[in-house]
């Protein structure tokens, strides 16, 4: 008999780094950026996988400061891709009540892209289920740096004093702010490594590889993932023993 998720031991947070596009295309004989296209079915599967079990948040690990070193077709050819994708979705996140939003340095996208972004955001803001959030432009390394400079500037303004700095109060100058860290972070195409994702809100993260490039993911892959957590022990430094009292 299959095993069943229990619904009282969900993740609050899911991240996701969607990998295997390219190598998905390669065994086709297509472009990579084919393995891009192709992939718009897994994240419509994992985002209303999500939503179905009333996960609060989603975060999609979609484009990061370092791919900006790949052949420029490619970059163009996924931020022409990012706007479509947006365009053909919206509907789909309407009816799944899915709130959407990024994290990253939008500010470097494409001027269409930024601008389908922000109309998606408003357009969806009103949503309460699944929040989906689009690392764009993100780097772990990036988001702490940044958080540093933000935090440097409150010091000198004197807003802020050495001895206030707390891990929560760094957690408030992240791109993150406001949201849970993930529980369960998902990485597809077999690879077994975080690549510079969420580098500060992963302490505690469990991690979940699996060999299945992306473009094939889909909500049975989801729940593969979630039932693997949920067999997991989360201790936090602690030991069973006082996990279980």
């Amino acid at each position: 008999m299959e095993e069943v998720i229990d619904r009282h031991n969900l993740p609050s947070h899911v991240a996701i780094i969607m990998d295997g596009n390219g190598r998905w295309a390669s065994k086709k004989g297509a472009a990579r950026i084919f393995g891009h296209q192709s992939a718009i079915e897994a994240v419509r599967a994992a985002t209303e996988g999500c939503a179905e079990l009333e996960i609060k948040y989603l975060t999609l690990y979609a484009f990061s400061t370092e791919n900006w070193a790949r052949p420029k077709a490619e970059v163009d050819g996924l931020m022409s891709l990012l706007v479509r994708t947006i365009n053909s979705e919206l509907s789909t996140l309407m009816k799944n009540d899915v709130r959407l939003n990024t994290i990253g340095d939008i500010s470097l996208l494409p001027s269409g892209a930024q601008k389908k972004l922000e109309e998606g955001k408003q357009l969806t803001a009103s949503n309460n289920g699944l929040e989906l959030i689009l690392a764009l432009n993100y780097s772990g390394r990036w988001e702490i740096m940044q958080a540093a400079k933000k935090m440097a500037k409150a010091i000198k303004a004197d807003d802020l004093t050495v001895d206030d700095i707390t891990p929560d109060e760094f957690a408030t100058y992240l791109e993150t702010k406001g949201v849970p860290d993930p529980e369960l972070l998902i990485r597809t195409s077999g690879e077994m490594r975080i690549s510079n994702f969420m580098l500060w809100q992963m302490a505690y993260t469990e991690l979940y590889f699996t060999h299945v490039l992306w473009p094939d993911f889909r909500k049975p892959d989801l729940h593969a993932a979630i039932k693997e957590y949920q067999r997991r022990e989360r201790r936090f430094g602690k030991i069973s023993e006082q996990i279980n009292s």
